[in-house]
């Protein structure tokens, strides 16, 4: 582990639910909620209790806040109370499992009696994310119109809590939600995260890790970039070399590795208990020297370059002219498409500085239809404006805050052309560039993006000529060249994801930099309790021990 990076606990929560039960049963603590003090003169003092966390001190700021009454306090004979609805007790028994550790209190789920904690669906002005969160002294109730907007909610009702609620072990209470109304739905359909795999390759574990902190912040897509010249993390059974010698390197020359399809579901699966639908991505024509590596009849001249470990970008591409790269294409577009439940698929399109023009527009011209015949629609990287978009593209933008870009205009036009817009300016979202000149993880090519500097900006009127309406939403990428480690991950996303998180989901009216920080560095014991190794930034001003 990295020195500037905090310790870690490393062991699933669902693990250590028993032995936490098992401590509050052998201490008493059931009853009361809280760890026994007791002990010597010279013990240290108990912490002071937690405070009660106002309506409005969430991350991503809520729509409509209306602070009213007393708290309602979660106490040994809380139930959870949920409708009977399926997905709605799924959604209970993942909050419960959030609680009880912590609480120390057996939060049993019922479908009988009255107050408590209440997650129900019912029909209400709430879209397909929104959420209502009534909060008072004879309980709290989450309303929404759907399953998403329900666990939206639940993660509203977390932050509400003291951060220490997200610890493994029974912790001292009270455990108290403030009084009043909180009315909330998203600004963008669109709230994403890319996690880079194929420079460094990250297990299912850590990927479901990664969910989990996503999910604490309403983001609802997780795009995975699978391939690159480093490595190539599908399989792909029509083409098994990709991932016996294309993912069998990394850079700097590690191990690599790969998904199995069973590794690929169970990601897809955990992803959508989580709220979140998994965006694939298969980079091509460039970002592709693992597949020629692996296969060379890709190459125009019918040779394999060896494999790649360093970090270079743009001398790659597969051979335009050749049908065998259009069965290769349709091959991996095809299994990839039957293991992806959600309605995209991310293609790449960037970076391919050794295709000509003419080869592009062909290449794109002809893989973007196969896309379309196994049933998803396309995602690409905003070169693709230089091509032709198919109807209904999605054009995710990297580019960066410069005049005189000729690839605004161009993704302007192909906006105007009907194609949506998600914005990743790399110099504001791009989550592994380095946050000063000293930070020891990263890369500084776009920028060096503070936490400040990743928060203000407006994705309603960032790119000129293009109108708030078109844009889709945002998303934050997490490139992995100087990364390997999970700690390096989390570091370098915390604090900077969850003001992207805010940028997608909260009115334009609740942006302010002042009032941010000090929900941001309220999220601080959060993470601690959590185990997330961040960034303590000075912008911020972090709670003192």
């Amino acid at each position: 582990m990295s020195p500037l990076l905090r310790r870690r606990g490393t062991t699933p929560r669902t693990s250590r639910l028993l032995g936490a039960l098992l401590l509050v049963a052998a201490t008493g603590a059931l009853a009361t909620g809280a760890v026994p003090t007791g002990g010597t003169a010279d013990a240290a003092p108990a912490p002071r209790p937690p405070g009660l966390t106002p309506l409005d001190r969430v991350i991503p700021a809520p729509a409509v806040v209306r602070p009213a009454g007393g708290p309602y306090t979660v106490t040994p004979g809380t139930h959870i109370r949920v409708d009977g609805d399926p997905e709605t007790l799924r959604i209970a028994e993942y909050l419960a499992d959030v609680l009880r550790p912590s609480t120390g209190f057996r939060l049993p789920i019922t479908d009988r009696g009255y107050g408590g904690i209440r997650l129900r669906l019912a029909d209400g002005p709430h879209g397909a994310e929104g959420y209502r969160l009534d909060s008072g002294p004879d309980g709290v109730v989450v309303t929404a119109g759907e399953p998403a907007g329900l666990f939206h909610g639940v993660q509203t009702l977390r932050q509400l809590l003291p951060g220490t609620v997200e610890a493994d072990t029974v912790q001292l209470g009270p455990w108290r939600v403030a009084g009043g109304t909180i009315e909330d739905t998203p600004r963008y359909a669109w709230r994403g995260a890319m996690l880079d795999v194929s420079r460094h390759f990250f297990g299912v574990d850590t990927v479901k890790e990664y969910i989990d902190r996503l999910a604490l912040y309403k983001i609802n897509k997780l795009h995975l970039h699978l391939s690159d010249d480093q490595g190539w993390r599908i399989a792909v059974d029509s083409w098994p070399r990709l991932t016996s010698h294309g993912g069998s390197t990394a850079v700097g020359g590690g191990a690599g590795g790969f998904y199995t399809k069973v590794d690929y579901r169970e990601i897809v699966r955990y992803a959508a208990s989580r709220h979140l639908e998994v965006v694939p991505e298969v980079d091509m024509p460039g970002h592709t020297n693992a597949a020629l590596a692996s296969y060379a009849e890709l190459n125009c001249d019918d040779v394999a370059p060896p494999l790649y470990t360093g970090i270079k970008v743009g001398f790659s591409s597969l051979c335009a002219g050749k049908d065998v790269t259009y069965d290769f294409a349709e091959d991996v577009v095809r299994e990839l498409a039957a293991l992806t439940p959600g309605r995209y698929l991310h293609i790449g399109g960037d970076e391919a500085h050794s295709t000509s023009h003419d080869d592009y527009v062909t290449f794109m011209d002809r893989v973007q239809p196969l896309v379309a015949k196994y049933g998803k629609t396309v995602v690409a990287w905003h070169q693709l404006s230089g091509a032709t978009p198919a109807k209904g593209a999605l054009i995710q933008y990297w580019g960066m805050d410069r005049t005189g870009d000729p690839e605004k205009a161009r993704v302007a036009e192909a906006v105007k052309n009907g194609a949506g817009l998600i914005l990743s300016p790399a110099d504001r979202t791009y989550l592994d560039m380095k946050y000063t000149e000293d930070t020891r993880l990263g890369l500084s090519w776009a920028a060096l993006v503070d936490v400040r500097r990743a928060y203000d900006w407006d994705p309603g009127d960032y790119l000129p000529d293009v109108p708030a309406s078109a844009v889709t939403g945002v998303e934050a990428p997490l490139w992995t060249e100087t990364l390997s480690e999970p700690d390096e991950l989390e570091y370098m996303a915390f604090p900077r994801l969850p003001g992207i998180a805010e940028l997608g989901w909260s009115p334009a009216a609740t942006h302010d930099w002042d009032a941010y920080k000090v929900r941001l560095a309220a999220q601080g014991p959060r993470w601690e309790a959590m185990g997330i190794d961040y960034h303590a930034a000075p912008q911020v001003p972090w709670p003192r021990d």
